[in-house]
């Protein structure tokens, strides 16, 4: 199918004239939560299969009306950790700068649900400059992590007057950037958005991925243009409900990843934001996984299984515990052996 000759799905009515969705709380869904699904991603959607994967992260789904009592507008505390409009500053030494809020595509779990969007407000020159100014104030800012939305939707012009910005201050040894772009829009990494990312300080670039399938030919080949400019890669998963809760279906996605020169580097659990309660797995169901995957999977394809605590506190690991209280330790396998602390 030429994707290229359609747009993007951003109403309802598009969805059902995909074939993709006919029940009326749709369009109360997304009157409430943006839509946006690419070409791209409409290509790597299985029609006959009623669970695909991929079509669960972004078509609208009614249970995204159902709010549960722990669930947050803001689940991880940006709000409270901003002390410019643009910055998230809750770790020491590393700051979020949200420069755009709209995205290529929308997932259903977001954590930024309520926040992103066509109406989103992007930053504009004036909030931009403050919050740059908070950085260069900021010397204990050694990493500046861009996201929002996604900062790859910008242009290439303006990505790279950002980015040679940041660099440009002393006390920043490195960015990141976080973006579902390479695996949902793949055209839009573009030799000129590739030059961009340039800088004469270190840029990494986290891919935000859930599933295998969304690992096209074309994706796969975004990833390799980032790489070959000597952009380094890691990938970013949320544990997800009907996407990818069982140790094949990640195993293969950590596998094709690390095939492809991108490392894994965080397992998210769910966050609570409103709406998400049917892709949320239990603590104890993603260490179980976990588990699993330490029994077969090399090392390097392991990604860290982590929680951003609600409310701000910040982000733990919280994958299975091999250290029994009684002095023993446990292989992947599940024997217990003596060992001598």
């Amino acid at each position: 199918m030429d994707s290229g000759r359609r747009t993007t799905i951003r109403t309802p009515g598009d969805l059902a004239r995909e074939g993709l969705g006919n029940d009326p709380a749709i369009t109360e869904v997304a009157a409430r939560y943006a839509l946006a699904i690419t070409p791209h991603v409409l290509d790597r959607i299985d029609r006959a299969d009623p669970a695909d994967p991929v079509a669960r992260q972004y078509v609208p789904d009614a249970r995204e009306l159902e709010s549960t009592p722990e669930e947050r507008v803001d689940p991880i505390g940006d709000d409270a950790h901003s002390p410019v409009k643009g910055i998230v500053h809750r770790y020491p030494d590393r700051a979020l700068l949200k420069p755009a809020h709209a995205c290529a595509v929308y997932c259903r779990f977001c954590f930024r649900r309520e926040m992103v969007g066509p109406g989103g407000e992007a930053l504009d020159a004036a909030e931009l400059a403050r919050a740059l100014d908070y950085i260069r104030a900021t010397p204990a800012i050694r990493e500046v992590i861009l996201t929002g939305g996604d900062p790859l939707v910008l242009s290439a012009r303006r990505l790279g007057e950002l980015v040679r910005d940041i660099a440009a201050i002393d006390h920043v040894d490195w960015m990141r950037i976080h973006t579902r772009i390479p695996v949902a829009e793949p055209s839009r990494v573009t030799d000129g958005l590739v030059a961009a990312l340039k800088a004469d300080k270190a840029v990494w670039v986290a891919v935000h991925v859930n599933h295998a399938n969304e690992l096209s030919k074309d994706a796969l080949a975004a990833c390799a243009k980032l790489v070959d400019a000597g952009i380094p890669l890691v990938g970013q998963t949320v544990l997800l409900k009907g996407v990818n809760d069982d140790a094949a279906t990640l195993d293969a996605l950590f596998r094709a990843l690390v095939k492809n020169r991108i490392k894994p580097y965080y397992l998210h659990h769910g966050d609570l934001a409103p709406g998400t309660s049917h892709f949320r797995t239990t603590l104890a169901q993603g260490q179980s996984l976990m588990r699993e995957l330490r029994a077969t999977l090399s090392g390097l394809a392991q990604p860290v299984y982590v929680l951003d605590i609600p409310g701000g506190a910040g982000k733990v690991p919280v994958g299975p515990n091999y250290l029994g209280e009684d002095g023993t330790v446990e292989d992947p396998r599940g024997r217990k052996h003596p060992y001598s602390r």
